[in-house]
């Protein structure tokens, strides 16, 4: 970003602003910069890339239908590529909070273009200079770019970024599942003693809350494939030739790797954002899922002694600064924050959502730098839930087999064989001499021995054993 104190004078329909001499960004960019000093957030690196891919096919459509020359739109596309890497992200400094149609950013990124279009140009001895809004903005408006780029960038984080993650946080689910499948535990209902499960089972059903999550995202993904770019300012394609949504969006999908396709209809793709609310709501619930599995992880790892203690979480830092020798289960903590977190995106999305009025949402910077806050969060902290916790998960089998031993609900087993209230009374007389509910039946001789065996084998009663 420019620093050096020097200043140039630039001019837009408003009159005169002074702008750091060797910005590349112009007028409207430096307005911005000093009308919305909100948050010093700006907008992530996946938004710009997106962005600048938005920007660059937008100019090879414009030269297909003679919008642009050849050369200056080489010039436009050349420039957007550099934004699209990262190049020049030190050049978008406008604040995340800005005009609600994202305006401000729309134009950071055509007077940067604008401006390094213009040097390639001049390297080839040709002065002209190259404008933001006639020819970087050819054929576009704010109101379909900043949404198209927000649609484009979440698809982008979805496939690179968050999947992944999720991916393996499954595939190590399922596979302490297979580990597990031999742990015999207590399983709880209302937090009391129920009846045995195994410890894979539960790491299956966990493994299964992150498969449907992944599922649910993609199906939200598959949402935000229509772009609204082609609709100009309010959705009737003024200043756009016909074609130009077909040809840019078609470019978008080929250098992206992801299908995109126009909005079937542009005045439900810029006056609303349904497919934004639509993917943080899958968002949230991925959030819920993993809020609860590593709620359950946490509440089994407990003790290790005065606790459930069924589970040994890995010891990655001293977990007190008075306590010698405790370990915390630091990272279900971070999986619970960023939880917590993403459910609160979603509150702010769902508002944003519904604020838009008539043809435009203007709430599009916070729907996109809170959509795009929820897919990083949820990706960091499943990879590290799997990597520094989930991985190195040891089960206490000793412990597990011993609760279920001493575990009242084993007379559940016994219900068929001599009736609920019978098995009451068993579960009464353990309770109160603290015995155990097999002592308590051989004493009584109420069956025999082998079928007494074989109904209390806590192993029988969880089922089959996983494939």
């Amino acid at each position: 970003m420019a620093n050096s104190g020097e200043t140039r004078i630039e001019r837009d329909s408003l009159g005169e602003v002074r702008v750091p001499a060797d910005a590349l960004w112009g007028a409207s960019t430096q307005r911005a910069i000093e009308n919305f000093p909100i948050s010093g957030e700006r907008f992530p690196r996946v938004f710009l890339r997106a962005l600048g891919l938005v920007k660059r096919a937008a100019a090879g459509a414009n030269a297909e239908l003679g919008v642009l020359e050849p050369g200056l739109a080489t010039a436009i596309a050349t420039a957007a590529r550099e934004v699209e890497s990262g190049l020049w992200d030190a050049e978008f400094p406008v604040d995340v909070f800005q005009t609600g149609s994202g305006t401000s950013t729309n134009m950071n990124a055509n007077e940067v273009i604008a401006s390094r279009a213009s040097r390639f140009l001049a390297a080839r001895g040709d002065a002209r200079p190259v404008h933001p809004n006639d020819h970087v903005n050819a054929s576009q408006s704010s109101n379909d770019v900043i949404p198209s780029a927000l649609h484009v960038a979440a698809r982008l984080a979805l496939r690179e970024d968050l999947d992944p993650a999720l991916l393996a946080l499954q595939s190590c689910l399922e596979a302490k599942a297979r580990a597990f499948d031999g742990v015999v535990k207590l399983g709880r209902t209302h937090l009391m003693d129920a009846t045995p499960v195994r410890l894979g089972q539960e790491f299956a059903g966990w493994a299964r809350q992150v498969e449907l999550g992944r599922a649910r995202v993609a199906r939200a993904c598959e949402a935000l494939a229509e772009l609204a770019l082609g609709g100009t300012a309010v959705g009737t394609g003024l200043n756009a030739k016909p074609g130009f949504a077909r040809l840019a969006i078609e470019a978008i999908s080929r250098e992206s790797g992801l299908d995109f396709r126009e909005a079937s209809n542009h005045f439900e793709a810029q006056g609303a954002r349904d497919a934004a609310v639509e993917a943080s709501g899958a968002l949230r619930t991925l959030a819920v899922s993993l809020a609860k599995i590593a709620a359950d992880v946490r509440l089994l790892a407990s003790g290790p002694r005065g606790g459930i203690g069924e589970l040994e979480l890995p010891a990655i830092q001293p977990g007190s600064s008075i306590m010698p020798g405790k370990v915390n289960p630091v990272i279900c903590e971070v999986v619970l924050q960023v939880s917590a977190q993403v459910i609160g995106n979603d509150a702010a999305i769902a508002v944003a959502g519904f604020s838009g009025q008539l043809e435009l949402n203007v709430f599009v910077p916070l729907i996109a730098r809170n959509l795009l806050a929820s897919i990083s969060l949820l990706a960091s902290a499943s990879r590290v839930f799997e990597q520094k916790c989930l991985d190195g998960i040891e089960a206490r089998a000793e412990r597990a087999e011993a609760l279920v031993e001493e575990s009242l609900a084993m007379v559940t087993a016994l219900v068929p064989a001599i009736g609920y209230d019978a098995a009451a009374e068993i579960a009464k007389e353990a309770w109160r001499t603290g015995r155990r509910v097999r002592e308590i039946c051989r004493e009584r001789a109420l069956l025999p021995d082998d079928e007494l065996a074989r109904l209390l084998d806590p192993r029988r009663q969880t089922g089959l054993s996983l494939r």
